[in-house]
């Protein structure tokens, strides 16, 4: 993945209002709703989402910049303290485990040590005392039983909300370079893991282990998510709230139309049933609608005229059990 930087478009100085203003523009811009005919837009919009979830987290921003983690948000892979050419075998990030059970030279632990720290740790344990006496066995056989090695592999993706609902396929990056097409299953929550069986790292003499996804949810550009509901804040017209009317409201499958009853005040919530994210057991959140009065921009010398007469004729205070 590209730097995050350079996908929202700011500056490393950026504030994170800078930031969370650049990252809205483009969300709305690039949101696949809004580009059903780009079939590159819903990559896009996930890579958008994916680089401000590191840059609209101040501690994730912060380990990005020293370094300690990776655009996909992923700890680098530095190297083992001490480490040298007997350490694991390959380049940089995770390839395989490497035991050396004999032999000098340089990297290795010379005259069959390793061997010699192992005998002296398992001697007799699972042999019934075989080992006991004197001198030092000529090999030393590696049983599987004896020293468990995690080959699992985690790693971290992000997904928009939309397909966490209706799920899909999404490619994933390994920390060996390897990569994936993994199935999202509709309906994943945030904080879900999806476990591929024999995906992860391979040892001689062991089962390879598995591949471990953490999902994550990118914040959406409006949707707000409250465990199987979504919350929407719908902006209004006063002449909306005032005089009532139907109003075009989005939703995860597309837009549908709210009726507004008259004298509606800001902040009134309206429930749609069956809106929501799928629950266990085949049932389904909803959807909640907050309206919030906005009034036009700038100034405007007929509405100031109109809330003048209307003021010194209908005086009321909304805020009398306040005070």
């Amino acid at each position: 993945m590209r730097d995050p930087y350079e996908v929202l478009g700011v500056p490393r100085g950026a504030s994170a209002a800078a930031i969370k203003s650049a990252y809205r523009k483009l969300a709305k811009k690039h949101h696949p709703d809004s580009n059903k005919n780009d079939p590159k837009a819903a990559a896009r919009f996930s890579e958008i989402n994916a680089a401000n979830e590191i840059l609209g987290d101040e501690e994730k921003r912060k380990q990005f910049d020293r370094g300690e983690i990776d655009a996909e948000g992923k700890p680098r892979f530095t190297g083992f303290p001490g480490g040298g050419a007997g350490g694991r075998a390959g380049g940089p990030g995770f390839e395989s485990y490497t035991f050396r059970t004999g032999g000098g030279g340089p990297g290795g632990m010379g005259g069959g040590a390793f061997e010699d720290i192992l005998n002296s740790m398992f001697a007799n344990a699972g042999r019934g005392g075989a080992r006991g006496g004197g001198g030092r066995a000529s090999s030393f056989d590696f049983d599987t039983g004896g020293i468990g090695l995690d080959l699992d592999v985690s790693v971290a993706m992000t997904v928009s909300l939309e397909e966490a609902v209706k799920g899909g396929e999404k490619r994933v990056r390994l920390p060996t370079g390897k990569e994936l097409n993994v199935r999202i299953p509709a309906g994943v929550a945030d904080g879900q893991q999806i476990r591929l069986r024999g995906q992860g790292e391979t040892a001689q003499g062991h089962p390879p282990g598995d591949l471990l996804i953490t999902v994550h949810i990118a914040p959406h550009p409006f949707f707000r998510v409250d465990g199987s509901d979504i919350r929407l804040d719908l902006p209004i017209t006063l002449y909306e709230a005032v005089l009532g009317g139907k109003v075009r409201v989005p939703t995860l499958g597309g837009v549908v139309e709210l009726s507004i009853p008259k004298n509606t005040s800001s902040g009134r919530t309206f429930r749609l049933k069956g809106k929501g994210l799928p629950k266990q057991g085949g049932t389904t959140g909803d959807l909640f609608v907050s309206t919030r009065i906005m009034l036009p921009d700038g100034n405007d010398s007929d509405l100031e005229s109109l809330m003048q007469k209307w003021r010194d004729g209908h005086p009321y205070n909304p805020r009398s059990d306040l005070t």
